[in-house]
């Protein structure tokens, strides 16, 4: 095992407990508080407290958040998964995880939400996964005291972090302590018993023909390391790239994995010589899982690592 492998695992190690433990000392902190004042635990409907969302900007939410509208897949994933689920009152068409999400009000589609049926929702957040999606509305909804709130994760780390603020912000914060340890529990495992093997070259293919693939920014570059593998696009700038049959020849991978889909199920016609389909180390994974950054990706990084081994 090389030392820095083993170095990255001890930091991962400590970071998930910091991570538990400053969850703990919140729940805690805010306990006493509640304790010391009945009061608190009744807060007004003005109340505001400060955060700040993962682009920076500096926020203004209420103390009791109880109302909400999530514009992304990953996000009412992630709602759901703290615990706040019984929070959502619109989600888009896209949002089929969990089952209970199907009953939720739609608002249109991730790009092109309906603000009208939004703003008659009522929420007193609105979030949203990037922010190509906050400029066209976030004016009209904040127009109408409605928080916009952005999530940004390009890394495993950000996607836990985002599952610890989520928790602050809905007071979920025990349930979403449990939820975290047992993430990092799993991310632990699977690196564990990779730290001695060599890495293995992976292509992720998430469109057949057009051959879009995972670059430098994406957590599932990540996500492909951890579990045993070096994605062979790890280079390209940008999150999602879409690349040129060329390139994709001189690849060469030893496994792809697909994410499959109606229009991905099997490898563009351009690897039919690569090592990865003579020697049928060809996976499929469902594209829900492998690419939305939410507690769901740490199954899809334990099939990569099945798919690994």
């Amino acid at each position: 095992m090389s030392n820095n492998r083993k170095l990255n695992l001890a930091a991962w190690r400590l970071g998930g407990k910091l991570i538990v433990l400053s969850l703990l000392f919140l729940f805690a902190l805010t306990a006493c508080k509640n304790a010391a004042n009945p009061l608190s635990q009744a807060p007004a409907p003005d109340e505001m407290r400060d955060i700040a969302d993962d682009l920076g900007r500096k926020l203004k939410i209420p103390l009791k958040v109880e109302r909400v509208v999530s514009l992304a897949p990953s996000l009412t994933e992630n709602i759901f998964a703290v615990g706040a689920g019984d929070r959502l009152v619109g989600v888009t068409t896209y949002c089929n995880y969990p089952e209970d999400a199907l009953k939720i009000q739609k608002v249109g589609d991730t790009q092109t939400p309906n603000i009208e049926t939004i703003v008659a929702l009522k929420p007193q957040i609105v979030f949203v996964s990037t922010a190509s999606q906050l400029e066209a509305f976030m004016k009209t909804l904040e127009s109408q005291g409605i928080t916009v709130f952005v999530t940004n994760p390009n890394d495993l780390n950000g996607v836990l972090a985002n599952l610890r603020q989520l928790g602050d912000i809905f007071g979920t914060i025990e349930r979403t302590t449990v939820l975290l340890n047992e993430l990092q529990e799993r991310i632990i495992g699977i690196e564990e018993q990779n730290l001695d093997k060599p890495k293995v070259k992976v292509f992720v293919q998430f469109d057949k023909e057009a051959l879009y693939t995972i670059g430098k920014e994406s957590f599932l570059t990540e996500i492909v390391e951890r579990a045993g593998g070096t994605s062979v696009t790890k280079d390209i700038a940008t999150a999602y790239p879409k690349i040129s049959k060329e390139t994709a020849l001189a690849l060469n991978p030893d496994v792809i994995i697909v994410s499959e889909s109606p229009n991905n199920l099997e490898p563009n016609e351009v690897f039919k010589n690569s090592p990865a389909v003579k020697n049928k180390r060809v996976y499929k994974i469902n594209a829900d899982i492998i690419s939305r950054p939410s507690p769901r990706i740490v199954d899809a990084m334990e099939q990569i690592a099945e798919a690994l081994k």
